[in-house]
């Protein structure tokens, strides 16, 4: 008979606040990653911090936040009224301590239930708090949430607020660095989203005089727009809208009281229904309600009493109910765009003559496409049951309860021998591979009727489920896999051009990579090290002398699968592709892709640089 294992009181034991948060982390803050994407853990500490000054601003307390990130360390600065000095301690590191259970000072607020600085306060190696309120002064210090030292001082010149520093903690957020594009971004929508906050991050100063209208300035080029931006405010909500000339797809950016609800949810359902409803009235014409939204660039933000996410970072909002005697949220986005988008239409005849002959251009494109479409929808049905360029992975972005959702990754690579060893060495829950046959087209200045025409491009948009909206989209991140190589570096551009024509806010929203792949093996009888520069492979020739073994790899199909298994796993290093705000895409295109073979053939001689093969003698 075989014997069952006790259970007894022995078996259950509590943890305490801190070790819960460390040993999952992932509850608390989403993924970790290595600061590469911008929603890895790193920024979400920062944010965490970040929320409770900005909760000080909303309540009138306090125009500037100070932030500083010099390498590693973070320091967070606010002047609003500061933490009441005998609650300093608690209010980090102890769980259900915080004013935010106290509707009546924070109606609207955006942080973390008191969560939030208890989390980064476990997941950092160092910790320190510091409030000022009424000329006397407190502080305390932490490691990985451990309570180190506390001060107090009666008397002190410091101006009023709370200064918080930390650093995260190397043994959960490996390798990691902070990537100032991102922090900017996350900067600039808290001051589009709160106008007349000024914070200053390292010396730069970033302010909003005019919210969401801001956002979309500096999202769309003028020369994109199809007429100027609409930019409507109310009490609790604020929406920007404009059509792109070129963009096939639509665009939103969408918050719920300051917090970026990446994933949408009931408020930004209601916007894009009502912007139909309304442009359907306005016009008389019940126009097909995806041409309308084609091309829409738009934010909209709301402010709701006592929000429900779905999710613990918040990125898509539950609530039906505006809260505080308020209709639902439906109702409230509804009425409110029915007026004021209707009025602003009346009131501009201009605008609303180019928006309705963007709605015609998008319907005659639709109908043209419609007889291929549904060639390539059935061509896509057959080639899924069989679809050999796909091995998909089990988890999908789309899985909101699933707590690896934000870790999913689509490797696009060519060649058989390359998906060979990630399909072998991959993870089947999360990461997928797509695997391309030879260079793709070049699709530069091609309408949407090539991605349903070319197999390859019509079962990449299948794979990630976008052809109708980017909220279907199954991949988190999606990564160009290919050698380092002329032919790689061409495929790598080909595959950008494509998603910069039909599918730019897969660029736009930081879903697209290119994977670093190593360039030398360094090793010796006890230790290998992959070296992905040549300062690496000098520090570790250093590290194995006298006589380590040298590897130069060429390509991806040279990395055997068990080697693999070291760069696409908790090491994996990735390169964001990211845009610069300053070209339109139609410009970047043009440039790179298009005719213009003499000025692209000076810029590359400008800009050349050569790596030569190191041969060890």
């Amino acid at each position: 008979m075989t014997e069952h294992t006790q259970y007894t009181e022995d078996n259950i034991r509590s943890l305490d606040w801190k070790e819960h948060i460390r040993m999952r982390p992932g509850m608390y803050i989403g993924k970790l990653g290595d600061g590469s994407s911008q929603d890895d853990g790193i920024y979400i500490l920062l944010k965490e911090v970040l929320d409770n000054s900005i909760d000080e601003f909303v309540m009138g307390a306090g125009k500037t936040i100070e932030i500083s990130i010099q390498g590693n360390k973070v320091i967070v600065r606010d002047y609003g009224r500061g933490i009441p000095l005998g609650k300093v301690v608690d209010v980090v590191s102890k769980m259900n301590t915080g004013g935010k259970y106290d509707s009546r000072a924070f109606k609207k607020s955006v942080g973390l239930n008191g969560v939030g600085t208890k989390a980064v306060n476990a997941l950092s190696t160092h910790f320190r708090v510091e409030s000022t309120r009424d000329g006397k002064s407190a502080s305390a210090d932490f490691e990985q949430g451990e309570l180190k030292a506390q001060d107090f001082l009666d008397e002190t010149s410091r101006r009023k607020g709370t200064k918080v520093s930390f650093v995260p903690d190397e043994s959960i957020f490996k390798n990691y660095k902070y990537r100032h594009e991102y922090v900017v971004k996350m900067l600039k929508n808290y001051v589009y989203l709160n106008p007349g906050l000024t914070i200053v991050f390292n010396g730069e100063k970033y302010y909003s005089e005019n919210g969401l209208k801001d956002l979309l300035e500096e999202t769309i080029n003028d020369s994109d727009k199809i007429y100027p931006i609409v930019h409507l405010r109310g009490n609790d909500i604020e929406i920007a809208l404009t059509h792109h000339k070129t963009q096939y797809s639509e665009e939103y950016h969408s918050f719920v009281n300051g917090q970026n609800t990446t994933q949408g949810g009931t408020h930004l359902a209601a916007f894009r229904e009502a912007v139909v409803k309304t442009i359907r009235e306005f016009y008389g014409k019940n126009y097909d309600a995806s041409d309308v939204r084609k091309s829409i660039v738009s934010a909209i933000s709301i402010k709701v009493m006592e929000p429900v996410f779905e999710s613990q970072t918040k990125t898509k909002l539950g609530s039906t109910d505006m809260g505080g005697g308020l209709p639902t949220v439906r109702t409230y986005v509804n009425d409110f765009v029915k007026t004021q988008l209707d009025n602003f239409l009346h009131k501009n005849p201009q605008t609303a003559e180019a928006l309705q002959r963007k709605i015609l251009q998008a319907e005659r494109e639709r109908k043209e496409l419609s007889g291929i479409r549904k060639l390539a929808k059935e061509r896509a049905k057959k080639a899924s049951l069989h679809n050999k360029k796909l091995r998909d992975c089990r988890v999908h972005l789309g899985d909101l309860k699933h707590n690896r959702r934000l870790e999913t990754t689509l490797f696009i690579t060519e060649g058989d021998s390359a998906s060979g060893s990630i399909t072998k060495s991959r993870d089947v829950n999360t990461q997928a591979v797509f695997s391309l046959r030879g260079k793709p087209l070049n699709s530069y200045g091609m309408s949407k009727k090539i991605v349903y025409e070319n197999e390859e491009f019509n079962l990449l948009q299948a794979a990630l489920n976008i052809e109708e909206s980017m909220a279907d989209l199954r991949y988190n991140n999606i990564v160009i896999a290919t050698d380092a190589d002329v032919d790689g570096m061409h495929i790598r551009l080909l595959l950008i051009t494509f998603f910069l024509q039909f599918f730019p806010e897969l660029i736009k929203e930081g879903h697209l990579y290119i994977l670093q792949t190593p360039l030398f093996r360094v090793r010796n009888k006890k230790k290998t090290i992959y070296c992905y520069s040549e300062e690496e492979r000098k520090n570790a020739i250093e590290e194995l002398k006298p006589k380590p073994e040298i590897t130069r790899f060429k390509g991806l199909g040279e990395i055997s699968p068990d080697e693999f298994q070291y760069f696409i796993g908790e090491d994996i290093r990735l390169d964001p592709v990211m845009l610069d705000k300053d070209k339109s895409i139609e410009d970047l295109l043009s440039f790179y892709m298009g005719k213009n073979t003499q000025d692209r053939q000076e810029f590359i001689i400008n800009n050349l640089k050569v790596e030569l093969d190191i041969v060890e003698k």
